[in-house]
């Protein structure tokens, strides 16, 4: 897959789970490096605005890439159910 086939809306990734997966990833590494700099006695300061805003961009990812998901199923339910009704 070449780099450009990413921005097609036909491709096999899906990428409010990729964008979800790095944000959380940025905040396993802000914990991470939140607790070695404990460890050795120094305070890491983040901006709380800075880490609110990967919380909510993980969750928000994650939460359309399941509605999507949900809606998608539900639709291709309904449709497959309106033509067995028909036949």
């Amino acid at each position: 897959m070449a780099f450009r086939d990413i921005f097609k809306d036909d491709n096999g990734i899906n990428e409010k789970t990729i964008v979800g997966f790095l944000s959380f990833g940025m905040m396993a590494i802000f914990a991470v490096v939140d607790i070695v700099t404990g460890v050795a006695g120094k305070h890491l300061v983040i901006s709380e605005f800075i880490y609110d805003s990967f919380l909510i961009v993980t969750l928000g990812s994650f939460g359309i890439a399941e509605i999507g998901k949900v809606f998608s199923n539900k639709k291709s339910n309904n449709s497959k159910d309106d033509e067995v009704s028909n036949e």
